[in-house]
């Protein structure tokens, strides 16, 4: 038979082991160390600690700021597993430098970097600017929806919130009434008495928001869910199904998908936040180009971003804005005195003739929408016109004009809003979108923000938030964001390395 050598698995060693050495060239922690130790400005931290004279000595923010980003690129997101990290994982020891700091002293680091953050942020980005990672000339912006720390059963206007409570109260009633009339013992009673604990403290949770709150608004203007665990956060149709969370936006520069501008949003509607998004990112350009960064400067958005005050916008800036309105995709090439051949294309005001001297609308049909007066839609203002039913009753285009199946049959009715600029630029941007230039040109906005998400929810394996309030989720977004910058440095590193082995 065959003689083995014998092996002891629980067998305790001690080895000699050189931190510096377990950061290898070319790894994402070599590239992070050498980052935060030599290239950031990190004084900004310095004004939390008074400890000077007395008090004890503190831990550097430079260390936590290293375990927590490498931590962050493994998918490890939780202070306590972090804080774990710290003592078990030897690459993460080699970052703390052997300083083992508690998960409280984590999660306040990350929570409190409100004020640091943003400096943070922009010099990784004089980091990516120094490398060449950055071009200027393009950028695409879309946002990234994951769940936060809050459930949905805890969410609702505060009418529904009010008979969940009644109905928390009638169950925590019937439970005691039940004990009154039964001689109840041993570990149905315990059972009882948890479950009516239980529903006593979620009474209590849901008065307490009753009395502090009041119903939140949408863009709209309209009552919206609110939720108790996190108010901030929303009810978000992800993709696979409606989570609590926040819509994380990022704006990624064409050359190496770089992070310019990075911000989170309790909200579902992302085109409202535009502007502040623009704003950001010729903030942060700023701070690596110089005045007026984005004069010339191409901006690719999906349709959810089409709006005239965002076109507008991309105006101010002196940007040139790529954003298809929602018919894009069903638009076809063959134009015939406003009516199409063929496709699926919807009806839109474009189709409708306006007659000035009487001031009506004539439809592709024919017929004739009457003016019915000024309306709000939403927060906005315009003019509304209408037509007959009988006109639209036996229509052959009513599939193509009404917005709905249920109502056709039913009247058309037209919104024409009053517009406060001068230059209608949506109307320009539906024409432009259509030829085979800009085509090609709105064609490249996936390969340029999607391979972010993809490379923070799936390779770095980051789904979701951990903190509650917006501005705490906006710094660990930021931080996601941060670290798929460092990997693009880190790739950029490699790329010499290579060159350098080959010369």
């Amino acid at each position: 038979m065959a003689h083995y050598k014998e092996t002891e698995k629980n067998q305790g060693l001690f080895l000699t082991v050189n931190l510096a050495e377990q950061i290898v060239p070319g790894t994402f922690e070599y590239t992070l160390t050498r980052l935060v130790d030599n290239k950031l400005d990190l004084i900004i931290f310095d004004r939390k600690y008074n400890n000077d004279y007395t008090g004890a000595a503190a831990i550097e923010p430079r260390i936590l700021l290293k375990i927590i980003l490498y931590c962050y690129s493994m998918g490890v997101i939780s202070s306590r597993k972090i804080a774990k990290m710290c003592k078990s994982n030897m690459v993460v020891k080699a970052l703390a430098e052997d300083i083992e700091p508690h998960y409280t002293t984590i999660s306040n680091f990350v929570s409190g970097m409100s004020g640091e953050i943003e400096k943070v942020f922009s010099e990784v980005l004089l980091v990516c600017e120094g490398m060449g990672l950055i071009s200027g000339k393009m950028f695409a912006i879309d946002g990234c929806r994951l769940p936060s720390n809050a459930s949905k059963e805890w969410s609702g206007t505060k009418e529904q919130l009010a008979k969940k409570y009644e109905r928390i109260k009638k169950i925590s009633k019937e439970i005691i009434e039940k004990h009154r009339q039964n001689d109840i013992r041993g570990e149905e009673k315990e059972a009882d008495k948890k479950k009516l604990e239980r529903l006593e403290k979620q009474e209590k949770k849901i008065l307490e928001f009753l009395e502090t709150h009041e119903d939140r608004r949408g863009s709209g203007g309209d009552i919206i869910q609110s939720n108790i665990t996190d108010n901030e956060s929303g009810k978000i149709q992800g993709p696979h199904g409606v989570i609590q969370g926040y819509n994380g936006l990022a704006v990624a520069d064409s050359k190496n998908q770089v992070i310019v501008a990075a911000n989170a949003y309790g909200s579902v509607a992302e085109g409202q936040f535009f502007p502040q998004m623009l704003e950001k990112t010729e903030r942060n350009m700023r701070t690596i180009k110089g005045e007026n960064p984005l004069k010339g400067a191409v901006i690719l958005a999906d349709n959810a971003y089409f709006s005239e005050d965002n076109l507008q916008e991309t105006k101010k800036k002196e940007m040139e804005a790529v954003i298809p309105d929602e018919q894009y995709r069903n638009r076809d090439k063959e134009l015939k005195e406003g009516v199409r051949r063929k496709g699926k294309e919807k009806f839109d005001g474009r189709y409708f003739k306006y007659e000035k001297k009487g001031n009506y609308y004539i439809c592709p049909n024919g017929k004739v929408l009457k003016y019915i007066g000024k309306v709000k839609l939403n927060r906005n203002e315009g003019h509304k016109y209408q037509s007959h039913v009988a006109d639209c009753k036996e229509c052959p285009y009513a599939q193509r004009c009404m917005h709905s199946k249920k109502k056709q049959g039913k009247q058309r009715t037209l919104y024409i809003p009053i517009t406060k600029y001068c230059e209608n630029l949506s109307q320009k941007m539906r024409e432009k979108i259509d030829t085979p230039k800009y085509k090609r040109i709105y064609s490249r906005r996936m390969g340029i923000i999607e391979p972010v998400f993809a490379d923070i929810q799936y390779c770095k394996g980051i789904s979701r938030f951990t903190l509650r309030g917006q501005v705490k989720v906006n710094i660990q977004w930021q931080l996601y964001c941060m670290v798929h910058n460092i990997g693009k440095c880190n790739m950029g590193e490699r790329t010499v390395l290579k060159k350098g082995k080959a010369a």
